[in-house]
């Protein structure tokens, strides 16, 4: 995706410190706080107590490098305001989630800062770098021979997808409690679709300074959540927990489903991004 970005648009999307801060402030401060709240309420149900944790878990977990950049650039949003959003809410993420868990869930221990940080580079800034490389040296071929990237950008969606949901479930140690797992599974897609009609509602507003392009982007960062991160991060703030796996599980439904739910409203999100251009644009 980064052949196609031209220096000059993450160079403006670098520029664009209101989009970043509500996008970072959103995932990393109000979802975990309102994730919380909601937890208080739900802690006086049967729900499994460890699925409960596993979804404050989720809340504090930074941005994907992935998904939330594929979905933006599916439906024409801004995709480097998504890929500098992704990236460096990935990097604010080794810092401030074993600091939310620690705050919210009462567990802590030492982030391995070099290993993480070794595999953000080789997963956001390496790609970027040769992105913007082939594109100095291949512009002219790929103008005029446009290549498929919007089918290339699917394929990776469903392998995403699939991928996900066999690591999750493979594993036979877990031992799930059914009803508990259907009602987190239903309350991990209630969240996400109330946070992007909020973050929907907000952005919008002639108020906001964002354009639909903008709020594309920022819906897609701010509500959905990093698992080749947050899986390393458990593994470590919680290791030797003998309830890990039951802690990990609500993450790893929210990844596959995160990316399921923006698939199935791209082609809403498309009309209505066409309709909001054509009533932009002058007769």
């Amino acid at each position: 995706m980064s052949i196609l970005l031209c220096f000059q648009e993450l160079a403006s999307a670098l520029m664009h410190v209101k989009l970043h801060f509500f996008v970072q402030t959103f995932t990393l401060v109000f979802f975990p706080i309102a994730i919380w709240l909601l937890l208080k309420v739900l802690a006086l149900t049967a729900i499994n107590e460890w699925l409960l944790r596993g979804l404050q878990t989720v809340a504090c977990m930074p941005p994907p490098v992935s998904s939330a950049v594929i979905l933006t650039k599916a439906v024409g949003g801004n995709e480097a305001a998504a890929i500098f959003n992704s990236a460096f809410g990935s990097f604010l993420g080794i810092v401030f989630t074993p600091f939310l868990l620690l705050v919210f869930l009462g567990s802590s221990s030492s982030v391995p800062f070099s290993s993480i940080f070794s595999q953000l580079f080789m997963t956001v800034v390496v790609p970027l770098i040769v992105g913007q490389v082939c594109r100095r040296f291949l512009r002219e071929c790929l103008d005029r021979r446009k290549p498929p990237f919007g089918t290339v950008s699917s394929v990776v969606l469903l392998m995403i997808i699939y991928t996900t949901f066999c690591d999750t479930f493979s594993n036979p140690n877990i031992e799930l409690d059914h009803l508990s797992l259907l009602i987190v599974i239903f309350i991990i897609f209630s969240i996400q679709l109330s946070f992007m009609a909020l973050i929907f509602f907000m952005s919008t507003r002639k108020s906001s300074g964002f354009t639909s392009a903008d709020s594309v982007a920022i819906m897609f960062c701010a509500t959905h959540k990093s698992l080749t991160l947050g899986i390393p991060m458990l593994k470590i703030v919680f290791e030797g927990y003998e309830h890990l796996s039951l802690i990990s599980v609500p993450l790893l439904i929210y990844h596959p489903a995160q990316i399921l739910l923006g698939s199935i409203l791209l082609p809403s999100i498309k009309t209505w991004m066409s309709g909001r251009q054509k009533t932009l644009t002058p007769i």
